[in-house]
């Protein structure tokens, strides 16, 4: 049996999986440099940021008071319902501990 080297093996392994194997410096000239990213990643944003339709003071402040009543209506409801689940609780470990 022919013994495979260890790089080799891991070289073939990785490929297998779909990674692909270059060397630091090969990689380096493959990739723009942090700044130059960051230069189109800021540009690309400005640049989605152009194309959202943002909503008008009154459909905020009308989502607003729609937020804040559904809050207020989920805080009664749920006080209402903790309230009976407790009483019915109480209820029971009285009527069973007698």
């Amino acid at each position: 049996m022919m013994a495979v080297p260890p790089e080799t093996a891991l070289l073939a392994a990785g490929n297998r999986f779909g990674i692909t194997t270059m060397g630091t410096k090969a990689m380096a000239e493959t990739q723009p440099n942090l700044i130059q990213r960051t230069r189109d990643y800021i540009d690309e944003l400005r640049s989605e940021m152009r194309k959202v339709t943002w909503p008008t003071r009154k459909q905020v402040q009308a989502t607003t008071v729609v937020v804040i009543a559904c809050v207020f209506l989920f805080a009664a409801f749920f006080a209402v319902v903790d309230l009976a689940i407790g009483r019915g609780i109480n209820y029971l470990i009285d009527t069973f501990s007698k």
